[in-house]
């Protein structure tokens, strides 16, 4: 008997949640990324729970305890409870009655089987009594100790019930999977077969998937197989994966930041591809811009701070298969902790509006060109 070990389920709020249900008649297990993560040993952001009872039954037996219920997806199973402050979404056993490539509509279930049946990948479909016990209704602890990806049932099937699952395929090949085992031929083969559903997709839920995959430790590996099936040139027009293997080199394990990744893809517009924010847009074009430009780093940093300056020249050295200086940490530093010595204040009366505005430009460019060395009273000067 296999029992899942982590802080979680040690935790006293939590077990008081799964006693209001329990108590009440109600199985209740912990699910997916949580007992996935906890036998991994890597850390869990969510607990997700599910119930053999409706989600109306689920509310009733918490509100007659005190605690708070939130019908947060009620047609769906889904209820959300909280407790002291944090809350636990609780999903009631399903099964899908109706599926179009985007969205599945479902119908209540009893038995664990057809809630498992219903889930993408083998590692997903692991379950976790409130006292550790393991439930694996598939069999797919074998996957999750090989670190292997698997459809559940038919690869091709579980794709065309939602055609994300070819893009969660290699995010969580990337975050889970066994770099030197592969991947799994018979997920490829369809991935490839069903590229048409892709576009059905909206962009945002696209663009959210491939942040997540390119936030991995090294997403390359996974972002050359998207490639090689004509998955990547499908969602990410005209990118060319040959930079991301040296910026991930060049990284070094820092944190690594997915938009930097991104920029490093190249392609037409990512920004519109993915449906990024105006700030995540923005970055990227920053980026980009950066590293085709020609400013140093200590100038960089100066304009926009450490971490964007370091990005920048991490993203121009693997782009260009340069080597990075040994002293570009110190000129960013350099450039980061730069206050120009001057202020409008400083040139007025004598100048105002527009022709204020230009000289404080030229005098601060001249003072990045010497290093920020130049003075308050060595810039007054020049402008004499």
């Amino acid at each position: 008997m296999t029992r899942v070990k982590a802080k979680w389920l040690e935790d006293p709020d939590v077990q008081h949640v799964c006693e209001v249900l329990t108590k009440g008649g109600a199985e209740v297990y912990f699910v997916g990324g949580c007992v996935r993560n906890a036998l991994l040993g890597v850390p869990v952001s969510d607990l997700d729970l599910s119930t053999n009872v409706a989600p109306q039954r689920v509310m009733a037996l918490a509100e007659e305890a005190g605690i708070k219920a939130i019908p947060t997806g009620i047609d769906h199973g889904t209820v959300t409870l909280v407790y002291r402050g944090t809350p636990y979404e609780i999903t009631t056993f399903r099964r899908d009655v109706v599926t179009d490539g985007r969205r599945a509509v479902v119908a209540f279930a009893d038995r664990i089987e057809e809630d498992a049946a219903r889930r993408d990948f083998t590692m997903n479909a692991l379950y976790a009594r409130p006292d550790g016990v393991l439930v694996d209704p598939l069999n797919g602890l074998p996957d999750l100790h090989a670190r292997a990806v698997r459809f559940i049932g038919s690869a091709a099937q579980r794709i065309r019930e939602d055609y994300l699952r070819s893009l969660r395929y290699f995010r969580f090949h990337a975050w889970y999977g066994n770099s030197d085992a592969g991947f799994d031929p018979d997920a490829l083969s369809a991935i490839a077969e069903n590229l048409d559903g892709i576009g059905r997709l909206s962009r945002e839920r696209v663009g959210s998937e491939v942040l997540k995959l390119l936030a991995a430790p090294d997403p390359a590996p996974a972002i050359a197989v998207m490639r090689q099936v004509g998955l990547l040139s499908l969602i990410l027009p005209g990118s060319d994966d040959r930079a991301l293997g040296p910026l991930i080199h060049l990284e070094g394990g820092i944190s690594a930041d997915p938009l930097c990744r991104l920029a490093a893809l190249g392609g037409d517009a990512p920004w519109e591809a993915l449906r990024l924010s105006k700030s995540q847009a923005a970055d990227v074009r920053l980026l980009r811009a950066g590293a085709e430009g020609t400013d140093g780093p200590a100038t960089l940093a100066y304009h926009h701070g450490v971490s964007t300056a370091r990005n920048v020249m991490l993203l121009r050295s693997a782009l260009f298969e340069a080597p990075i200086a040994p002293d570009v940490e110190t000129e960013i530093t350099k450039g980061a902790a730069a206050v120009f010595p001057l202020s409008a204040k400083d040139l007025m009366p004598d100048l105002q509006g527009p022709a204020l505005g230009a000289a404080l430009k030229s005098l601060q460019k001249d003072w990045i060109r010497s290093g920020f060395m130049l003075d308050r009273d060595a810039l007054l000067k020049r402008l004499l």
